[in-house]
C-alpha cells in the first residue's frame, strides 16, 4: 500500500511540475503598437545608495511584442551619458500602463549623475520616448 501511494504521489508532483512547465514557457501574445509612447509619471530615484540606485518611471503600454527593456542612459558628465544599463520587462497587454525598473550597480559614493530614460522592444527598437535629462547624487 505504501508503494502505490508513493507512486501516486510522485505522478501527481510530476504532473504538476510538466504543467508548470508548460505554464511558464507560454508568451503573451503581440499586441497592438501604441501610436504614440508617453512616459505618464517621473523617471524618478526609487532609491540611491554610495553604489547603487534604482531608477523607475511608468509609460502608457507601448504594445507590441511582450518583451521589452527599461533602458537608462547615464553617466557623470551631462553631455555624454556613456554608460548604460537595462532592465526586462514583461508587458501585459491587460493594462494601459506598464511601469519599469532599472538598477545602476557600481557607482562612485558622493558622485552625481545625469540620466534620461527609453525603453525598447527586445529588437533593440526603441519605443519612441526619452525622458528629459534629470539627475541624483549617490550617498
Amino acid at each position: 500500500m505504501k508503494k502505490l501511494h508513493l507512486q501516486f504521489t510522485i505522478t501527481i508532483i510530476a504532473g504538476l511540475l510538466l504543467h508548470s512547465i508548460s505554464v511558464v514557457g507560454q508568451l503573451a501574445p503581440s499586441t497592438r503598437k501604441a501610436a504614440s509612447v508617453r512616459i505618464s509619471h517621473g523617471p524618478e530615484i526609487e532609491r540611491v545608495d554610495p553604489k547603487y540606485a534604482i531608477v523607475r518611471w511608468i509609460s502608457n503600454n507601448p504594445g507590441g511584442d511582450p518583451e521589452h527593456f527599461g533602458v537608462v542612459h547615464y553617466g557623470t558628465d551631462p553631455k555624454n551619458l556613456s554608460e548604460t544599463a537595462k532592465s526586462p520587462n514583461r508587458l501585459n497587454p491587460g493594462h494601459p500602463d506598464t511601469i519599469f525598473r532599472v538598477q545602476l550597480l557600481k557607482l562612485q559614493p558622493r558622485t552625481t549623475y545625469y540620466y534620461m530614460v527609453d525603453s525598447e522592444e527586445a529588437n533593440g527598437n526603441s519605443d519612441g520616448v526619452k525622458s528629459p535629462e534629470r539627475s541624483f547624487t549617490t550617498r
